[in-house]
């Protein structure tokens, strides 16, 4: 680790599965907040957060496996998000953290829905801060998540953009490529024009990731159907394929921690009108050959999730405006007054100016 921000340290914990890269903040003790980064990202992502939390709390963040300093063990993508959420479960037991708050951001949220599952007794309360859709990410119709193909055509790592790969293997720290790292960032993850704050340590951040078929993207295969690509084995992609993640009830899960949902207005990355997902892509132009709406229309991805936790119940969705992908990062103000509500009950903060340093 070589960016942190004063106040915060980092230790590697070893826990019954591999070790695990942990940041925490300086001097602080109170009820655990364990946060979860997403795809292309680590730990440092959610630094500010962390130090923005009020006494009472300790805040912690992990790199899930493949991601910043924890051990790149190989991901099984077969197995859905369940590699990440059972080395989650590894480090709660590892530090003994029980009952928790668990945030988890885009693939992050993912992971906790499946620590749901197994261990809702651990938790306090869970905030999913633009969450991939419960049914993954591509090949998917419908609220009720069906697959467009058999073959969940559409998704898995051949959905990953060949130079924007590259450029991420290739440490690309510039900003004159639209495909490099920092101007994704800029572009997708927040909400144009915000510069984030510490945009150089975001930068390295997504860096982090290990670029390779165990990891990110992972394997690919290909298929008959439009367009061409098919999810493989391995890797983290694959792991978001809806033949390999799919959660469609949520009502048996008992004890049932009250839920925060978090979203920006105007998301481009999980959304229903997704830059990322292909289908929405080929019915824009973006991609040649498209076979239309009737046969492969884009994915719903918010109003799959809305629909999956609706079999839940104990749930609130708030929307954050002016926000993209990540508010935490382009609304801090209205992000954390709206987090720490939901930790406290306290009535929310007053919601800052745009895109704050």
């Amino acid at each position: 680790m070589t960016t942190l921000l004063p106040g915060v340290i980092a230790r590697r914990v070893r826990t019954g599965r591999l070790t695990v890269n942990v940041l925490g903040a300086e001097n602080r003790a109170g009820v655990p907040v364990l946060f979860v980064h997403g795809n292309v990202s680590s730990s440092l992502f959610w630094q500010t957060t962390m130090l923005a939390l009020p006494e009472g709390f300790r805040p912690l963040a992990m790199d899930l496996r493949g991601f910043g300093d924890t051990d790149p063990e190989p991901v099984d993508a077969t197995r859905g998000l369940d590699d990440y959420s059972d080395d989650l479960a590894a480090l709660v037991s590892a530090l003994d953290l029980a009952p928790l708050h668990l945030v988890g951001w885009s693939m992050g949220g993912g992971v906790l829905l499946r620590y749901l599952i197994g261990a809702p007794a651990a938790i306090a309360s869970l905030t999913l801060v633009n969450p991939v859709s419960p049914y993954g990410f591509g090949g998917t119709r419908g609220t009720d998540g069906r697959l467009c193909h058999p073959s969940a055509a559409g998704s898995g790592a051949g959905s990953a953009n060949a130079e924007f790969v590259q450029r991420l293997a290739g440490g690309d720290t510039g900003h004159e490529s639209a495909l490099s790292p920092r101007q994704v960032l800029l572009a997708h993850y927040v909400k144009p024009p915000c510069v984030p704050a510490h945009l150089d340590m975001l930068v390295e951040s997504m860096l982090s990731t290990r670029v390779d078929d165990d990891h990110y993207p992972g394997t690919t295969a290909t298929t008959g159907d439009w367009p061409g690509i098919a999810p493989g084995e391995r890797g983290v992609l694959n792991t978001m394929a809806p033949t390999h993640l799919r959660i469609s009830d949520l009502s048996e899960v008992d004890p049932k921690p009250p839920i925060l949902w978090l979203r920006g207005a105007d998301d481009v990355i999980v959304s229903d009108t997704s830059l990322y997902d292909l289908a929405y892509l080929g019915s824009i132009g973006a991609v040649p050959g498209w076979p239309g709406a009737e046969t492969f229309p884009p994915q719903p991805m918010v109003a799959q999730t809305r629909t999956v936790l609706d079999t839940y119940g104990d749930y609130r969705e708030k929307v954050i405006p002016d926000s993209g992908h990540a508010p935490h990062l382009d609304q801090p103000a209205a992000f954390r007054a709206a987090l720490i509500e939901h930790l406290t009950a306290a009535p929310p903060g007053r919601s800052g100016d745009r895109c704050p340093r």
